[in-house]
């Protein structure tokens, strides 16, 4: 790859997208940037300062200052972090200053594999690939339940269901990049597939994008 190489991959909470594009950036040697870690940072640093999460001046100012080489995802990861960010990511300015920070970031070469819910889009809408990756709802709450019983965590389904179906709800409600698949996407349903799977099938759509490329 001579030039730089954007890989944009969307989709709701627990499809698996973090997992596939962490294997696809290491695969094809890109950048990797998990976009939800910046709404995460802004919501985090909030929390921080025991500022209110619909304080829309405070949230522009804690996105100026997120530094995209300074995420911490053990820190970010935490569910009431990720609500929270999905909270201030309703801000029409928040979303500005850090899609400009994720654009400055794709065009960083050799190219990179964003993920986030308005990559394809927003973020990168000529990014070479567009991947939407989704599962049903019902199939990423036992995903998350058995996350959580795995480090030894309890949980109860029906709550962390509904807690899904209500952040998909906010997601693709929002008046301001709402979740939804680019109509140039290639749609990845995981609901019956393991990450292997999931690997495989998005290595087969890139790879053929890049021999049609080689060929022109």
């Amino acid at each position: 790859m001579t030039h730089v190489f954007t890989i944009a991959i969307d989709g709701p909470a627990g499809a698996g997208k973090g997992t596939l594009a962490r294997r696809l950036a290491d695969h094809y040697r890109l950048n990797l940037l998990d976009t939800g870690l910046t709404y995460r940072a802004v919501a985090h640093a909030l929390i921080q300062h025991a500022l209110p999460l619909d304080n829309v001046s405070a949230a522009e100012t804690a996105a100026r200052q997120v530094d995209l080489a300074r995420l911490d995802r053990a820190v970010l990861s935490a569910h009431a972090i990720g609500e929270a960010a999905s909270k201030v990511a309703v801000f029409p300015t928040v979303r500005r200053i850090l899609v400009e920070k994720q654009r400055d970031f794709a065009k960083t070469p050799p190219g990179a594999v964003l993920d986030g819910r308005d990559i394809g889009t927003v973020v990168c809408p000529d990014a070479d690939i567009k991947l939407y990756v989704t599962a049903s709802a019902e199939v990423r709450a036992r995903r998350r339940l058995a996350e959580i019983e795995s480090i030894g965590g309890t949980a109860n389904f029906a709550e962390i269901l509904a807690d899904i179906v209500h952040r998909d709800e906010r997601d693709m409600g929002r008046a301001d990049s709402p979740l939804k698949p680019a109509a140039d996407a290639h749609l990845l349903d995981t609901s019956e597939m393991a990450i292997e799977a999931a690997f495989l099938a998005a290595r087969a759509v890139i790879d053929d994008v890049l021999a049609k490329r080689d060929k022109a």
